[in-house]
């Protein structure tokens, strides 16, 4: 098998790969690159997409299926694989990260899709397919692609020590591409939940918080110290993430249930509220969080951001010039996560996805066989006969 790296290699953003096993093709994510313009705003898939066979996506982030569109207006005709929840949610991440005229002529193809649970086993032509939990986002999944005679696992995003979601362990492989976002950094989600929930009781006044729709937002909710608002047109999508209970480690379900029921529902049209308020998305690029943002700001009503925040985003702007904080909130692994995964996957070789290249040289000290020089644009071929 051979791998081509269309995205996210050496960088954040458009992450995206390609599986050629002879005559069978298939794609893995197809993400666009927020703050990138130009082809460097989607994968660097080059000339015709009439040989790729299938498309899988692991779930409906931006830098994983923001690109659909730009897919399909270049003519890809294929079956698109994602679960029910990446299905229902992807539509609105086109309609914020596409290309408009793109995203009018090639709407979400609903007719196309053909959905399948985490943990089920899929088959494109020779090539086998296993899915598992990814513990990042509900309806959120890794890949495992085998030929018969090699396997590559594909994490996509997974917070392998969530205190929310499920993960499931990936297998053995010969080649894990793994989850890279944070490099080596050390600090555990326990500790940085507590770091967010003293610095929102520091701001008893009310504060925003903006966050992803999915994933990030039911971390949050776990670990606030108190009462909060939502931004009120988030409280559909919540009520569906809270209500996947196979997706969420046991009794988190009813946690968060009656956490958000309690929650007051914000609108554009109120005034800011003495809460922490919750609204989308992370970067303030688009959703409610891209007027309140600069709303927060001219009011001077504290923010903190808790994720991403890709240069020249609003976020990004306001934390640079000192007017918002920031603190990580992992929905990502850190670096007990990453070995841990890289551990049971049989210490295979290694890429890491979504990584700046100086923070994967400081994870190659903790994961000898990590490849620290693969970069989008490259093809490279996967190891056979290690796996189990």
């Amino acid at each position: 098998m051979m791998l081509d790296l269309l995205g996210g290699f050496g960088e954040k953003g458009r992450t995206s790969l390609a599986v050629n096993n002879g005559d069978d093709r298939i794609l893995l994510d197809v993400g666009i690159k927020v703050g990138a313009s130009g082809a460097e705003y989607y994968p660097a898939l080059n000339g015709s997409v009439g040989d790729i066979d299938a498309l899988f996506v692991s779930h409906a982030h931006e830098d994983h299926v923001g690109a659909l569109s730009w897919l399909l207006s270049r003519g890809y005709t294929g079956p698109i694989f994602m679960t029910t929840e990446t299905r229902d949610e992807a539509p609105a991440t086109l309609a914020a990260y596409a290309e408009p005229e793109d995203f009018r002529r090639f709407p979400f193809p609903h007719d196309r899709v053909e959905i399948f649970e985490p943990g089920d086993t899929l088959k494109s032509g020779n090539l086998t397919v296993r899915t598992g939990r990814s513990g990042h986002v509900v309806g959120g999944v890794w890949f495992a692609v085998d030929n018969g005679k090699s396997r590559v696992a594909y994490s996509a995003d997974v917070v392998p020590d969530s205190h929310v979601f499920v993960m499931d362990t990936i297998p053995h492989c010969d080649l894990l591409v793994f989850d890279a976002s944070y490099g080596a950094d050390p600090v555990s989600g326990t500790a940085r939940a507590r770091e967010i929930s003293e610095w929102v009781a520091r701001h008893p006044q009310g504060c925003l918080l903006p966050t992803p729709l999915s994933g990030r937002s039911l971390e949050l909710i776990a670990a606030l110290p108190g009462p909060f608002a939502i931004h009120a047109g988030m409280r559909f999508s919540l009520e569906a993430q809270i209500g996947a209970t196979a997706a969420l480690l046991p009794g988190v379900s009813e946690l968060l249930r009656v956490r958000l029921a309690s929650a007051v529902d914000w609108t554009d049209a109120d005034p800011l509220p003495p809460l922490p308020l919750l609204a989308d998305d992370g970067m303030g690029e688009a959703g409610p969080s891209s007027r309140l943002l600069p709303r927060a700001d001219q009011a001077g009503f504290p923010v903190l951001l808790t994720g991403h925040l890709p240069a020249g985003s609003p976020g990004d702007l306001l934390y640079r010039a000192g007017r918002a904080d920031w603190v990580r909130m992992p929905t990502h692994p850190t670096l007990s996560g990453n070995v841990d995964i890289w551990e049971k996957a049989g210490r295979p070789e290694a890429l890491g996805h979504s990584c700046a290249t100086d923070l994967l040289a400081d994870l190659k000290s903790h994961i000898p066989s990590l490849r620290t020089q693969c970069r989008t644009g490259q093809r490279i071929m996967v190891p056979q006969g290690s796996k189990q």
